[in-house]
């Protein structure tokens, strides 16, 4: 069974939100637990998430706001990793924001790995073109889901079963060969 780890953003992912549910309802996905939410620093969550998929090779990421954020610098920074595919939640906006500022500039290299990027239409936290943007640059399908908010429990995702679709959608992509890395997947082609 394929280990789905849960990256939480600013401020976390706590019930009633769709993250929480999730963990709560699939024994394969286990929430990262980063560090001080509320004042998060790049370094010790890129640290606390590296550790967690070097203890659970070939994981789907899912992420939203700031662990979206979070899984594109792992991948830009450590492309070694063995990650199977991302699930990037509404991305948080990192330029020009004072509380998750430090966590910029947002990586535009591409994973190269299977990854799906979700952008809302009226998301506060990254406008809709930024977000299509960094799908394209990160070589990841684009999901418009249309106006809904930062997908948040403000947004009303609380139970969100269409987020494991996605997740579902991207191990059925293809088969990563165990043993190879990010770097050797984007030689690779």
């Amino acid at each position: 069974m394929t280990k789905t780890l849960i990256v939480p953003g600013y401020e976390g992912s706590p019930a009633p939100h769709w993250q929480a549910w999730w963990a709560a309802t699939d024994p394969s996905a286990e929430v990262v637990d980063l560090p001080d939410p509320f004042r998060p620093n790049p370094a010790l969550w890129e640290t606390e998430l590296a550790g967690m998929i070097l203890r659970h090779p070939d994981c789907v990421l899912v992420g939203h706001s700031l662990g979206s954020v979070l899984i594109s610098r792992i991948l830009a920074k450590w492309p070694q990793l063995r990650i199977r595919a991302a699930l990037l939640v509404a991305p948080a906006e990192t330029a020009g924001n004072d509380r998750i500022g430090h966590f910029g500039p947002i990586p535009e290299t591409p994973f190269g790995l299977p990854a799906i990027v979700v952008g809302s239409r009226n998301d506060p936290w990254m406008p809709f073109a930024r977000t299509e943007g960094l799908a394209r640059a990160w070589g990841a399908d684009f999901v418009d889901i249309g106006f809904a908010g930062h997908v948040n429990v403000a947004a009303g995702f609380g139970p969100w079963p269409g987020a494991k679709a996605l997740r579902d959608r991207l191990v059925a992509a293809r088969t990563i060969p165990t043993g190879k890395t990010a770097q050797d997947r984007r030689i690779a082609g």
